[in-house]
């Protein structure tokens, strides 16, 4: 499995914020809900930019790549690195749908 998408230190903050909203609701119901939810749309947009800048190393990766027909000396590199961004692309894919 790759490195986290966030540090552990981001998530842990995330973490603490959500047991401190969960901790408010007894005594303001409405106003933990509300901050649960702009606290979910900026941890959804810290993924977001996570995966973004992901997205942008892999494609460099297999981008910047020299380009053959497919023959020649270099093409049997230019295949295992294009098999290695799609491996890549694979295990991102499969955390963000099983997280």
């Amino acid at each position: 499995m790759g490195a986290p998408l966030l540090a552990h230190e981001e998530a842990d903050r995330w973490e603490q914020r959500m047991h401190q909203v969960l901790a408010g609701f007894v005594e303001e119901p409405r106003t933990a809900v509300e901050e649960a939810d702009r606290a979910l749309e900026e941890i959804a947009e810290r993924f977001t930019e996570a995966v973004t800048r992901r997205r942008r190393t892999l494609r460099t990766s297999w981008q910047g790549a020299e380009r053959t027909d497919g023959h020649g000396p270099d093409a049997g590199g230019d295949t295992e690195q294009l098999r290695l961004a799609l491996r890549d692309y694979r295990e991102l894919a499969g955390r963000l749908l099983h997280v």
